[in-house]
């Protein structure tokens, strides 16, 4: 029988979530500590893949296991397995042929920025000295909107068989000293949301006009874009799936 999980987890202390050969990453700890539980080994898919250093509010994550399961049990214990940095939010048995990455709709990213130095959100924001021109930054944002190629945002060098992505929204908002981008598509290239926050804080400190965003896109080229931010600041918050993937009774 195939069931979801949704987990999330804090990003620091891992190579982000996929298997590594030579670094610790979030999908092997869940692996391990299902297999432990459950007394078979246990492979699991992710909704996608976050970098190193990357956090998760909400992924989800399937797996194949032909016994029973008690599910309020089954959280308890799994957490209670696995390290703080990692937490099972939800565990529910779907469809055969449910997908964790294909059958997901909508995945959205959040970046929080920090503006001045604050002990308490470096590890989870990426610190600025300086705010930028949000109104600016906004303005080019709404730009991506009119595009679905987005080659000059995807990390050199990566196996993709296309660049297209539909972005749904993507916008600033301002959170007592924090800057949060949020955007949502139905799928993201490598690297590409930390490219676009980089390439809007050009925009924001006035080292490019919001205009250029046309020009950058169009161009096709990573390295017309802005530099990547660090991982530290970047969220995948949420996951959507059609409600057919789901085992309804009666």
């Amino acid at each position: 029988m195939r069931y979801f999980l949704e987990i999330a987890y804090n990003g620091k202390n891992y190579h982000g979530w996929q298997n590594q050969p030579d670094a610790i990453s979030v999908q092997e700890k869940l692996e391990e500590a299902l297999s432990t539980l459950l007394r078979t080994k246990i492979e699991t898919v992710g909704a996608g893949r976050t970098d190193a250093g990357v956090h998760a509010k909400q992924l989800f994550v399937h797996f194949d296991y032909d016994g029973s399961v008690a599910t309020d049990n089954l959280i308890f214990r799994l957490n209670s397995f696995l390290p703080k940095a990692i937490a099972i939010y939800d565990f529910f048995p779907v469809k055969a042929d449910a997908h964790a990455r294909f059958d997901a709709l909508s995945r959205t990213y959040e970046y929080v920025l920090s503006i001045g130095k604050d002990p308490f959100t470096q590890d989870f924001s990426y610190q600025i000295q300086q705010q930028p021109d949000v109104e600016a930054m906004q303005e080019a944002a709404e730009i991506l909107l009119q595009y679905n190629d987005f080659q000059c945002f995807s990390k050199s060098k990566t196996d993709v068989k296309t660049y297209l992505c539909k972005i749904y929204n993507a916008y600033w908002i301002k959170k007592e000293k924090q800057l949060i981008f949020t955007i949502t598509a139905d799928r993201f290239l490598r690297n590409m949301v930390r490219a676009v926050v980089g390439t809007l804080l050009d925009v924001g400190f006035h080292k490019i006009q919001s205009a250029d965003m046309h020009r950058i896109i169009d161009g096709k080229s990573r390295t017309n874009a802005g530099k990547s931010v660090p991982a530290n600041g970047l969220y995948l918050t949420k996951v959507t799936y059609p409600d057919t993937i789901k085992i309804t009774h009666g």
